[in-house]
């Protein structure tokens, strides 16, 4: 009996949740099976996230070997390791299972395993793709937070100088100074509290638009939410922060000489205070420079990476998977393909049709061994193999370069036609013309291809990948057919809208056939760079929050100078300087301050920067453009936060600043 677990999607979808449906057969492939579990909604295929149904591996012993697919490519092992061992070690082993068969079952020399195989952790596996981003994120998060930190730290400062003269007096009736650093860390426990609480409340609006701005590829994507746990962490960090950032100002009010402030205007502040909210003001701008840094250099990343032409033209393209049965010969297959093909040609609206044995930019990845003639037995090229209908080129807009395109006439009763890519070409006839060569594609004992063609690159894995060795034959004259396909529908309109009359087309040649991953080809093209555009978009808004609340700081200090030196300011204002030279002094001690930190800055952001190099295509991470130019940008917004501040300083009245002591 073959029994089957269906996951918990496909039983509420296609069953309705019907809490019978244990011990109820359901067809597979013509095959009865007996469905004996439904996997619970929490469990995740981290390896195949689409997989609705789980059953025995096995193999139909009256199929050929080339179907039945044993010593195929297609299987990974999962396997948990034992306390203390390490995945080297497992590798080695394995490599020795490998590498002396057993006599008992033979292997095919297409499954020699001569090179071992490959060993990975599977939480590195189900990561790879998006822990690049996922880290470069956590940085960006990082450094705002830091810098929202030193900006209310320099808050709390200016408040705490403001009310030096307060506290001196409440020292002098009793108060002592341990009890007035209490209130000062309560007062900012508070209000990190409250903010943290508020905090949390946008975090769980905010999480909605992160989770529609994520990749597709981002593993457990579902699991991400604003639960209990992450509450209490979130208002715990606020809280911790706090805490840190109410002992500075409560320090400096330690360190201060109470005596002396009570005989000082209130309107005074120590030099201290000023010369650690300046370090405070530098080590913003330095911060929001390295986030601005690294948002330039992914955006002119995504603009190079989006700017590479991926070989054909992808607009208005509507792609769809076609399954068929694995007990399909091979003309079967090749008649409900072709039947499929002519139903949809019929369709109003549709111009073009044709297949191919995988999409680009899809994730489709399906590459052999090539071996030319003459050649080293040994020595072989690695190319994707297509298997494509006859004007797959033209709709595709695929050029030629030399020779012909694959035709009608290259049926399977027709000498075996190939046709090749210019990267492949160029790496093995390299100024020469390959027309008329022969060609042998995947198992040594295969038949011979004589090359007829020359086609341009096309990007197949993705518009950053540098393996564009490609070959292309018609599914007729490959040995071993394709029970899946790929539909690429050109349409006069917007394509997308004739899905519905397709998937009756293609059911109307055989509706037991399953259709699947229904696509614009423009969404498979926006996809592949889906992590550097996530990565961007989020660094773009915490640059822009990172210069705003840089901007502030400096805003912030020169306005409380300014409201500090009111009384020196109407001095030289009563003495003959000129207004202009006010503005100037104030202009340049804010200008002072933004250029240590833009200094700095580049200084961080020359070594933090690399960590997004896997990030970044045709970019370098120290590009000096990218870097003179946001340090301009930074400069530039930091004299326009110094403007006001100086223009105020401007119209002080000399005589109300006189007589404001």
């Amino acid at each position: 009996m073959k029994t089957a677990i269906l996951s918990d999607a496909l039983w509420r979808r296609r069953f309705g949740a019907d809490p019978t449906i244990l011990g109820r057969h359901i067809s597979l492939d013509d095959d009865n099976y007996t469905v004996v579990g439904v996997m619970p909604a929490s469990f995740e295929n981290v390896l195949f996230a689409n997989a609705d149904v789980w059953t025995l591996l096995q193999y139909d012993s009256s199929l050929p070997s080339f179907q039945r697919g044993e010593w195929g490519h297609h299987l990974r092992l999962v396997g948990r390791l034992r306390p203390g061992i390490a995945i080297g070690q497992v590798g080695r082993d394995l490599d020795t299972i490998a590498r002396n068969p057993t006599e008992e079952f033979h292997r095919p020399p297409w499954a020699a395993l001569r090179q071992g195989f490959i060993i990975n952790s599977l939480q590195d596996e189900v990561t790879r793709d998006v822990k690049p981003a996922l880290v470069a994120v956590l940085g960006a998060v990082l450094l705002l937070l830091t810098i929202a930190c030193v900006n209310v730290t320099n808050l709390l400062l200016a408040r705490g100088a403001q009310r030096s003269g307060e506290f001196a007096i409440r020292n002098a009736l009793g108060a002592g100074r341990l009890r007035m650093i209490r209130q000062l860390v309560t007062e900012s426990l508070l209000l990190t509290f409250l903010g943290g609480a508020l905090g949390m409340v946008v975090a769980e609006f905010g999480l909605r638009a992160l989770l529609a701005l994520s990749p597709s590829g981002l593993p457990r994507v579902g699991a991400i939410r604003v639960n209990a746990s992450a509450f209490a962490f979130g208002v715990g960090i606020t809280t911790l922060i706090g805490l840190v950032v109410g002992l500075i100002p409560a320090l400096h009010a330690y360190r201060t000489d109470l005596r002396t402030r009570v005989q000082v205007s209130s309107r005074h502040t120590l030099g201290g205070h000023q010369l650690t909210r300046q370090a405070l003001v530098v080590t913003e701008v330095a911060l929001a420079l390295v986030l601005l840094v690294s948002a330039g250099l992914l955006m002119t990343s995504l603009q190079r990476l989006f700017a590479i032409a991926p070989g054909f033209n992808p607009s208005n393209l509507l792609t769809m998977r076609v399954q068929t049965s694995i007990k399909f010969d091979a003309q079967t297959i090749h008649q409900f393909f072709t039947q499929s093909l002519d139903a949809v040609r019929q369709i109003p609206g549709v111009t073009a049709v044709e297949m191919t044995s995988q999409l680009p930019l899809s994730g489709d990845i399906d590459q052999y061994g090539v071996h030319f003639e003459n050649d080293d037995p040994e020595v072989s090229y690695n190319a994707f193999r297509y298997a494509v209908s006859p004007d797959y080129f033209e709709m595709m807009q695929i050029p030629l370069v030399r020779g012909r395109r694959l035709d009608a006439h290259d049926s399977a009763d027709a000498p075996l036609a190939v046709v090749i890519s210019e990267s492949l070409a160029n790496q093995r006839f390299p100024g020469q013309d390959p027309m008329g060569q022969r060609v042998q594609i995947g198992p040594s004992d295969g038949p011979w291809h004589t090359i007829v063609g020359m086609v341009g690159d096309v990007r197949q894995a993705s518009l950053s990948a540098s393996d564009l060795a490609a070959v292309y034959t018609t599914p007729e004259q490959w040995r071993f057919p394709d029970n899946t396909m790929s539909l690429v529908i050109r349409a006069g309109s917007n394509a997308a809208v004739l899905t519905p009359a397709i998937r009756r087309a293609i059911w109307s040649v055989n509706k037991d056939q399953p259709i699947v991953q229904v696509a614009m080809m423009d969404e498979l093209f926006a996809a592949t760079a889906a992590e550097r555009h996530f990565a961007l978009i989020l660094f773009e808004a915490f640059g822009f929050v990172a210069l705003a609340l840089a901007a502030a700081g400096i805003y912030g200090v020169l306005s409380y100078g300014v409201t500090e030196r009111t009384r020196e300011i109407g001095v030289r204002l009563a003495l003959g300087a000129e207004r202009q030279n006010v503005l100037g002094l104030i202009l340049r001690q804010g200008l002072k301050l933004t250029l240590i930190g833009v200094g700095l800055g580049l200084l961080a952001a020359f070594a933090v920067t690399r960590w997004l190099a896997s990030l970044l295509y045709n970019v370098s991470a120290t590009d000096p453009s990218i870097f003179a130019a946001v340090a301009v940008i930074l400069i530039v917004v930091a004299l326009l936060a110094c403007y006001w501040p100086a223009r105020r300083a401007t119209k002080v009245d000399p005589l109300v600043a006189l007589r404001h002591e």
